[in-house]
């Protein structure tokens, strides 16, 4: 199923679901697009069965839960070997994060946690040995994001609350 597959309930679910999955139930959700909370349920499952809706994720403050080194380090994977590097860098304690970048030398994005300097050492030396070359580090003071505005419904308030972590 791609984007243009989904009709205006699909998108509504999945507007209401990244404001706020914890929070919204499906009577809600059916009742402000008048179907009923059964028809709701049920596209939440093909939702999830084809592949558009992949998880429910908690926006998690490290510096408050004890791990105060927030950390991009900006990699080269060998483009054959980018995607598996990838993969085998999210099995990295410390790794909540690998994004591959299709353009540029700098191909991969791992973000790394850490509640010390050793321990994001011991991080970023198991990516390189995993094939990995660190270039850049970034430090990250905060980060935010939005629920993508392509699904908000006509029929409701499409305020958005951003996540933030400092």
């Amino acid at each position: 199923m791609t984007l243009e597959g989904l009709d205006d309930l699909d998108r509504a679910i999945l507007g209401a679901l990244q404001r706020d999955a914890r929070h919204t139930s499906s009577g809600e959700i059916a009742e402000r697009m008048d179907v009923s909370a059964s028809t709701v349920r049920k596209r939440i499952q093909r939702l999830e069965s084809e592949g558009i809706i992949t998880g429910y994720h908690a926006a998690v403050d490290y510096e408050r839960a004890g791990y105060p080194l927030y950390m991009h380090l900006i990699c080269t994977a060998p483009i054959p070997e980018r995607e598996s590097l990838a993969a085998g860098a999210l099995a990295v304690p410390g790794v909540v994060d690998v994004r591959e970048i299709a353009t540029g030398t700098e191909n991969v994005v791992v973000t790394v946690v850490a509640a010390d300097a050793e321990e994001l050492t011991t991080a970023a030396r198991r990516l390189v040995e995993l094939g990995l070359t660190i270039g850049e580090e970034e430090l990250i003071r905060g980060d935010s994001s939005t629920p993508f505005d392509g699904f908000a419904s006509d029929d409701h308030e499409s305020t958005h609350s951003a996540e933030t972590s400092d």
